[in-house]
Formats: C-alpha cells, sequence, structure tokens
C-alpha cells in the first residue's frame, strides 16, 4: 500500500500468466486484461477494508459502468504481471481505480481504468455518496 503525491491510495498485486490466459499465439487474450485489473481491484479493497461483501452489508452495489485498457505491449504465457492498482479520489459518487501493468522486466504491458456507481439493494442509482464512503474516504484522507 502507499500514497502517492496526489493522495490516492495505491496497491500492487502480482499474478502469474496461466495457460489458460492465452491464445493460440501464447499471449494473453485481450479479455482477460479485465479479469486481471479485477483481481488486483479486489486485492486493493480487501487491504484497505472495503470489499465488496462490505459494501452489500451496507445495502449497495457497485456495477462497472466504463472500462477502458491501452495495449503497449502483450503479457505472454509464463509472465508475471505486476499490477498497481491507484483509487482515483472523485467528488461524486462514484469508484474510480486506474491500473497500470507491467511485466517481470517491467515494460509496460497496459493502462487502464474503470468507474463503478452506487446502486441500492432495488439497482436503482444513488446519487449521493453514501455515508459509509464518506467514512472511509475520511479514514484514508482523501
Amino acid at each position: 500500500m502507499k500514497a502517492n503525491s496526489t493522495n490516492n491510495l495505491s496497491h500492487i498485486h502480482h499474478t502469474k500468466v496461466r495457460f489458460s490466459d492465452c491464445d493460440p499465439f501464447q499471449i494473453v487474450w485481450h479479455g482477460n486484461y479485465l479479469l486481471y485489473f479485477e483481481d488486483a481491484r479486489e486485492a486493493f479493497c480487501s487491504q484497505h477494508k472495503f470489499s465488496y461483501l462490505d459494501v452489500k452489508k451496507m445495502g449497495f452495489g457497485t456495477p462497472i459502468v466504463s472500462f477502458e485498457c491501452k495495449h503497449k505491449h502483450p503479457l505472454k504465457y509464463g509472465d508475471t504481471a505486476i499490477i498497481e492498482t491507484t483509487f482515483v479520489n472523485s467528488l461524486a459518487a462514484k469508484l474510480i481505480f486506474s491500473y497500470v501493468i507491467r511485466n517481470q522486466d517491467d515494460q509496460l504491458i497496459c493502462t487502464g481504468k474503470t468507474t463503478q456507481v452506487f446502486v441500492d439493494e432495488n439497482r436503482e442509482l444513488v446519487l449521493n455518496t453514501p455515508d459509509f464512503f464518506k467514512k472511509w474516504k475520511e479514514k484514508h484522507k482523501l
């Protein structure tokens, strides 16, 4: 865990590229980068006491409404993906995460971003920031 210069929280997550992640050319199939982002985001949230189960207990869901991935180089079978996940602070009632994936040689593989919104138990969009999320942000000086 670290806090970067703009008071955003970050987390580094490592994952080994599995054979099942790859296409016939032994490079990671493009759709699996979203899964790598998901795994890294869950590790971030677990470390910072903000898991999906915690959010659900408070009566909310956080569906992804936007996903972006800019590929620079491919990951290959056997590589280690080093994923830096950063929480991007926003005044809006949403969760924004940015991602940087590098390989074991520190080569930039891709960058990405996800945006999630809050919905209530009826799956209705929540426009005001939930109190528990305000408290979480205050705890982390965001």
